[in-house]
């Protein structure tokens, strides 16, 4: 799959000063492969703008990332693009997630990425942010690092461990992102450490399920 922008992309249109009615407008007219096309291979640059336009998208809950109608316990895949300056074949990964049985506050999830065999799966709990003063105008929804899954996991995913553990302390520990609307199939995340913003950002597409 090629990564090319087409002459009209989110990318140009969010540096041009696109209101995010018609960045979402644009995206959600695509195809899956072709959000992935817009989101693949963007650069830096652009993710912190367009993080900055999405605080005026309507509101973010769990079941836009696992749709209602997604049985518990089957994960759905975000596929996901990085800002890090590293080079790109490791800014792609994925962020699958799951609902847990009897538990309709929260979806949990873990990283798949090249460097996972060296890091670690980096498990999450994704909950909303409403619990949290400070934390709506952030997002409203965390994936929260400082938890992972305490029920079990689809069979087929690596063992839970806590971010504390190994080389992913150095990745996850102490780290939340908080999420935030572009359109109805892609999302911006910011990621926070320690409770402070590390200008470091993330878009993720949902797979139709």
């Amino acid at each position: 799959m090629s990564t090319a922008l087409s002459p009209a992309s989110m990318t140009q249109m969010v540096m041009a000063g696109a209101s995010l009615d018609e960045i979402a407008s644009f995206l959600d007219g695509l195809t899956h492969e072709q959000r992935l096309g817009q989101v693949m291979g963007s650069p830096r640059g652009m993710q912190g703008k367009l993080f900055d336009l999405a605080a005026s998208a309507e509101p973010l809950d769990l079941s836009y990332f696992v749709p209602d109608h997604v049985p518990d316990g089957t994960p759905v895949p975000h596929h996901g693009w990085n800002s890090l300056p590293i080079p790109g074949f490791g800014r792609r990964f994925q962020k699958p997630m799951f609902r847990p049985t009897g538990k309709k506050d929260q979806l949990h999830g873990y990283n798949i990425s090249p460097f996972g065999p060296l890091i670690g799966p980096g498990y999450f709990v994704h909950t909303p942010t409403a619990h949290e003063p400070e934390w709506p105008e952030r997002g409203h929804t965390v994936v929260d690092y400082f938890q992972v899954p305490d029920g079990p996991v689809p069979a087929h995913w690596p063992k839970v461990v806590p971010n504390s553990r190994g080389l992913q302390f150095f990745v996850y520990h102490k780290t939340r992102d908080f999420m935030r609307r572009v359109s109805d199939h892609v999302t911006i995340g910011a990621a926070f450490k320690n409770g402070k913003k590390m200008g470091a950002f993330f878009m993720l597409v949902r797979e139709d399920v």
